[in-house]
């Protein structure tokens, strides 16, 4: 085994092992994004079968969402100021365009509630030949799911549209002081003459991470098994006094040059023109045929 020793079975065994460890690394990553996913399913589900409580006790004014209250529903009760709406864009469902309706509700303790009141379908249209579906007026008691800010540039608000829903967003744009993240509408009463398409309850599939994660560790079991192979394989051609390389050199070759058929193939001939064994016999030039 002393050919483990040589420089090209070191530096063999040395990527064999980097790529083992990357693999590795990998599956472990997936089976960690597995368990994370399932923690956040079963904080999910609890929230989704709690009781209602008042948007006060979950949500504060300038505080990102905590995570373990995403997807409680929460009540609050108070006036819509539907000329503060905000479009979001580049919203889709089933394949169809559309936009969500944002609307604040302030509430009767003073800072307002973003609530995503629905989707809308639209043709692509430019946000100012929209004609939103009326929020109800007066006092309105709202029940909605919590739902984090979104970050990033989609959140900028240009024009009272944006691209995503963020409280940190939003709020600057508005004269009073609004609650962190927003809720999705679930219900409202009294409810709006033109309701539009509620938010589906959230998915809690735990996703394909558990065989993503398998792929990567069977990945690293057949690089092992390559490698240990081959060691294998060259070890007995040294045995014999072979060189390895020359041996499978060798079978590429053969397998190269090996006919398409194993049949016997006779060659094909043809009479040449005017030498046909069937043609008319002609006289020749003595006048015999």
């Amino acid at each position: 085994m002393g050919f483990l020793l040589s420089r090209r079975w070191v530096l063999f065994a040395l990527t064999v092992g980097l790529l083992v460890w990357l693999a590795v690394e990998l599956g472990q990553w997936q089976f960690d994004r597995q368990t994370d996913r399932e923690d956040r399913n079963a904080i999910t589900e609890v929230n989704l079968s709690a009781d209602p409580a008042p948007v006060a006790e979950v949500l504060t004014p300038g505080r990102e969402v905590d995570p373990q209250d995403e997807w409680r529903r929460v009540e609050a009760t108070g006036t819509y100021a539907e000329d503060d709406t905000i479009v979001i864009r580049y919203r889709t469902r089933g394949g169809a365009s559309g936009i969500d309706v944002v609307t604040p509700l302030v509430t009767e303790d003073g800072p307002a509630l973003l609530v995503d009141r629905g989707w809308l379908a639209t043709d692509n249209r430019g946000i100012d030949s929209l004609d939103l579906p009326d929020a109800p007026s007066g006092e309105v008691t709202v029940l909605g799911w919590v739902r984090a800010d979104a970050t990033g540039s989609s959140t900028q608000v240009e024009n009272s549209s944006a691209r995503a829903i963020s409280s940190e967003a939003i709020g600057p744009t508005l004269d009073y002081p609004v609650y962190g993240g927003f809720v999705d509408l679930v219900s409202e009463s009294p409810e709006a003459t033109e309701p539009l398409s509620l938010a589906e309850p959230p998915d809690l599939g735990e996703g394909p991470h558990f065989f993503y994660g398998l792929q990567w560790w069977f990945f690293a079991a057949l690089a092992l098994f390559g490698f240990g192979y081959l060691a294998f394989d060259e070890r007995r051609a040294a045995r014999r006094g072979e060189d390895p390389r020359r041996r499978r050199g060798a079978r590429a070759q053969r397998a190269r040059s090996m006919p398409p058929s194993t049949g016997s193939m006779a060659p094909v001939t043809k009479d040449a023109a005017g030498e046909s064994r069937k043609a008319a016999a002609r006289p020749n030039s003595s006048g015999r045929p």
